[in-house]
């Protein structure tokens, strides 16, 4: 941990700077190929989405260097745990007439939660939607849940309403491409996209079974 690194953890953890912003550069190399990045010091790069700050939480002020210091600098910082977006991702997703546990299961496999993650091929945010998906259907911030949600369940309902509710070629779709799946004339032989699928599979029918175990026991 480089000289400092540590009280800017702390300072962040309570309150004392703004959250940091997600602003998104583009770039070629050499070869040609367009990269997605954080970095805004890449030779070349070019600003192409910047991300609405956060407002910063409330300081909570600590006099001098509390006993618990060392302690808490060694902890890693919270990730959002599997719940926090539960609110979020029901109502949107009943707007737009996709399975809650469907939504939870993409996010989950594409980002496990996190709302700033980014991609090496430039996937953004908590449903890791491409900056033209996320375009096409008028998502303005990518890194805000509510805008991503709400571009990634209208781009669910797309595809459902594309391939008749087929759930496998759904999300084989929202991993490869609609024209991957048509080339295919199915799920594409792609050993990526077929873990990937096994994936959001496995996590939908667990949290169907957990969304049953909760009505059972409200019985």
């Amino acid at each position: 941990m480089r000289p400092g690194t540590g009280e800017a953890v702390l300072a962040m953890v309570l309150g004392f700077v703004p959250a940091a912003s997600a602003d998104i550069y583009s770039y070629l190399d050499g070869r040609g190929v367009r990269h997605f990045t954080n970095v805004s010091a890449v030779p070349g790069s070019r600003l192409v989405i910047r991300e609405r700050p956060l407002p910063p939480g409330t300081p909570m002020l600590v006099p001098g260097r509390p006993r618990w210091f060392p302690a808490l600098l060694s902890r890693p910082l919270p990730r959002a745990d599997a719940t926090v977006y539960d609110g979020l991702i029901r109502d949107i997703a009943a707007r737009h007439g996709v399975e809650y546990a469907l939504v939870k299961a993409v996010i989950k496999a594409e980002s496990d939660f996190d709302r700033t993650a980014v991609s090496r091929a430039g996937a953004l945010g908590l449903m890791q939607l491409m900056p033209q998906t996320a375009a096409s259907h008028q998502v303005r911030n990518v890194f805000l849940p509510r805008d991503n949600i709400e571009g990634g369940c209208r781009h669910l309902r797309m595809l459902l309403d594309r391939y008749g509710g087929n759930l496998p070629l759904v999300v084989a779709a929202y991993n490869a491409g609609t024209q991957r799946v048509e080339d295919a004339g199915g799920v594409p032989p792609i050993a990526e996209t077929r873990e990937y699928l096994a994936r959001v599979l496995r996590y939908r029918a667990a949290y169907l079974s957990a969304a049953l175990d909760v009505v059972a026991a409200g019985r």
